[in-house]
């Protein structure tokens, strides 16, 4: 393979994925452990290109999907492909890179070293954006990991990410153990660079009002199953903040379905629209923050999934797969 190529991505790399194209599709996905469902018939689609915070609490589910997602385990019941491709295969190893909050590193290695070895073993490596990631956090390169803050270490590791130049990148809690400082850039950091080459960006994070400022789509799991999916702008539009008291029993919320009513932050009631509704006086739009919580302490409320982000039947992939291995 010519060195030039393997540096710069243009080597053994894939197209940019269509516009429309799914970068994530789960039909029917479940996985179950010895102490019950993790997840549980989850299906959705996560269009290409975007950046989707995957919210939900301990427990929920989160970490599970993201290793169906990667290969790192394997579902018990459905399916999900990575750009069309089972999870685990050639292309969808080389189109994905995974990083965990505990952002493995080989300690001993320099940054440079760390570097070199991600070159070795990525054929898309960009030399020139993991270079350039390490470099605007000032890390020596010739300082050894073991060395580095934790907010260093973590710029090498977001480094090794994406000079993979992957097409999905899933985050696992990455920055969780950071200063608000060092996390905001390194966010900035984030969107920078998956707007530059168009990566779809999977983050799982706590850091609520954060993900206001970074993600254009969202996945929401709770008790193992999915409470939201779609793009942000668009669940935000299916809402409202209704400034009411009391339970949400109020025949002014008709025809509205109340999810929670609040006596925090901005009291009111949160309601899913059931039709026309004319922001400002008695009803605003809910926030990211509000609408996340709501759904999260209303495991009543029924599921949304937002017309882009639902997928058909789990005989689609199955077919699309046979036909796959026919034409190969």
């Amino acid at each position: 393979m010519d060195h030039a190529k393997s540096q710069h991505g243009s080597g053994t790399g894939f197209a940019r994925p269509p516009v429309g194209a799914a970068a994530i599709e789960a039909h029917g996905l479940g996985k179950r452990y010895r102490r019950g469902w993790a997840l549980r018939d989850v299906s959705f689609r996560l269009p290409a290109g975007r950046v989707c915070g995957l919210v939900g609490p301990n427990g929920a589910g989160k970490s599970t999907l993201m290793g169906l997602a990667t290969n790192m385990i394997r579902p018990t019941t459905g399916a999900l492909r990575v750009f069309g491709a089972a999870p685990g295969s050639a292309e969808a190893v080389l189109r994905t890179a995974f990083l965990t909050q505990e952002k493995p590193l080989f300690r001993r290695f320099t940054v440079a070293e760390t570097l070199r070895l991600g070159r070795e073993f990525n054929p898309r490596w960009d030399q020139g954006v993991a270079e350039g990631i390490v470099r605007a956090g000032q890390v020596p390169l010739e300082a050894r990991v073991g060395t580095l803050s934790g907010g260093q270490r973590t710029r090498v590791a977001f480094a090794l990410a994406f000079g993979k130049r992957p097409d999905l990148l899933i985050l696992d809690e990455p920055m969780a153990d950071l200063d608000p400082l060092v996390r905001r850039e390194l966010m900035a950091t984030l969107t920078e660079e998956a707007a530059e080459h168009g990566t779809t960006v999977l983050v799982s994070s706590h850091m609520l009002a954060e993900l206001e400022h970074i993600c254009d789509y969202l996945l929401v799991i709770a008790n193992g199953g999915l409470r939201l999916a779609g793009e942000v702008d668009e669940l935000r539009a299916a809402h409202a903040l209704f400034a009411v008291s009391g339970d949400g029993s109020s025949p002014a919320l008709a025809p509205h379905r109340v999810i929670e009513p609040r006596n925090e932050g901005r009291p009111g009631v949160l309601a899913r629209l059931g039709g026309p509704v004319a922001y400002g006086g008695q009803a605003e739009p809910p926030t990211l923050e509000e609408l996340l919580l709501a759904y999260l302490r209303s495991p009543d409320a029924p599921p949304l999934i937002a017309p882009g982000a639902q997928v058909g039947d789990i005989h689609d992939i199955i077919t699309r797969d046979r036909t796959k291995a026919v034409t190969a």
